[in-house]
């Protein structure tokens, strides 16, 4: 006979607190973000926080970790899907991107995770015009996450710098604006 669990989120509560908690205090939020995930390993929010504090602390190897355990955790969850694909691409892993937003494609045609990953594999290929395109569309679709539009912004401002650039140098500026952008400290 086999034994049913059902999965047990950490509370809305304490979420919201550790969230609150986390401003400006990266480094400082993740023993306290382990020691939840610890209690509530099946939550795939907490994985996905604590992966997102780990990459805005440029430690990629364990973000990239924590992320994946959220989207094993919960396949269907789209945005540590979007974002884990997003920081495999800025690592310069564009096949791994590819692979990990592929599910991203069964979202609505309009759905702006779906747009912003359909752009920024434009980008992967330098073809600049349908990338901003498509991210500029995702942007006025997205009214819940406003960090990644601001994020998808930063990248149509930088592709659109390079656009008076001849087309050698715009293309090379592809892998360019993506480790910029890796570099950059960001919040998800």
């Amino acid at each position: 006979m086999t034994r049913t669990t059902q999965r047990r989120d950490c509370p809305t509560e304490t979420m919201a607190r550790l969230v609150e908690s986390l401003k400006g205090a990266d480094a400082q939020g993740i023993p306290r973000i382990e020691q939840l995930v610890e209690e509530f390993p099946d939550d795939p929010r907490l994985h996905f926080l604590l992966g997102s504090v780990l990459a805005g602390q440029r430690r990629y190897e364990e973000a990239h970790n924590a992320m994946r355990m959220a989207i094993d955790v919960a396949p269907d969850y789209a945005l540590a899907r979007f974002q884990l694909g997003f920081l495999e691409l800025t690592s310069g892993d564009p096949t791994s991107a590819e692979a990990t937003w592929g599910p991203l494609d069964q979202l609505v045609p309009g759905h702006p995770l779906r747009l912003f990953a359909n752009g920024l594999r434009h980008l992967a290929r330098d073809e600049f015009g349908p990338a901003v395109d498509l991210l500029r569309q995702g942007i006025a679709a997205n009214t819940e996450l406003p960090e990644v539009n601001a994020d998808m912004q930063l990248i149509i401002n930088k592709v659109t710098e390079s656009g008076d650039q001849p087309a050698g140098e715009a293309t090379s500026s592809t892998h360019m604006l993506l480790q910029q952008y890796a570099a950059r400290t960001t919040r998800h």
